[in-house]
């Protein structure tokens, strides 16, 4: 729901230096970066240490916000990249929630986990199908004048909400069975929404 704002407030904080990174790093570069990061945040998470896997978390999202500021500002923006950056994403949202669960082994936390990775699953191709459709009727980024490599269709929990989600379950691991539960009923409503949606539009 915020990930306009959230997007143009990136835009401020990193185009001053995005310039002189870009002199250094390709965006690729700086997209893997942030996967290594990621991965490593759900390593610390499985070993229980919460807050230093938080800070690589947030980490890992400064990387992904950092790299298509640095592909615009060098002239180096691809489609193949927004495509790795996308994927790169969907391998740490599903590392991190697994480092959560190996930390508390319960049966409440793997029923939990695995209820909010199959409704992340479903949620994914809701709005990735769409994404493909709107983008073939000429309905995608060059008409919302999005800064993504397709569009992002309204949710209630985009890419500003599962920052928060994943914070979260890093800090509060205790709370990590109940928030999954949370999050992935969010989700669904998600699909819900798009489907209504597109059913209107498509």
């Amino acid at each position: 729901m915020f990930d306009d704002w959230l997007r143009k407030l990136k835009d401020r904080l990193f185009e001053p230096i995005a310039p002189l990174v870009g002199r250094w790093l390709h965006p690729n570069l700086i997209s893997l970066l942030g996967l290594l990061v990621g991965l490593a945040a759900a390593l610390l998470a499985s070993r229980g240490r919460s807050v230093p896997a938080f800070f690589a978390w947030m980490v890992n999202r400064t990387l992904d916000g950092l790299d298509g500021s640095v592909a615009r500002a060098s002239g180096k923006q691809t489609d193949f990249g927004g495509y790795l950056d996308t994927v790169e994403d969907f391998v740490v949202y599903a590392a991190i929630p697994l480092g959560v669960v190996l930390s508390h082994p319960t049966e409440a936390a793997w029923r939990a986990g695995l209820f909010l990775l199959a409704t992340f699953y479903v949620n994914a191709a809701s709005w990735m199908y769409l994404a493909a459709i709107l983008e073939r009727r000429s309905m995608g980024v060059a008409t919302t004048g999005e800064r993504t490599t397709v569009t992002m269709p309204p949710a209630i929990v985009a890419g500003t909400e599962t920052i928060v989600f994943y914070s979260a379950f890093l800090l509060l691991p205790g709370w990590a069975p109940t928030l999954f539960w949370l999050m992935g009923g969010l989700l669904l409503l998600n699909v819900v929404l798009r489907l209504v949606w597109a059913r209107r539009r498509i």
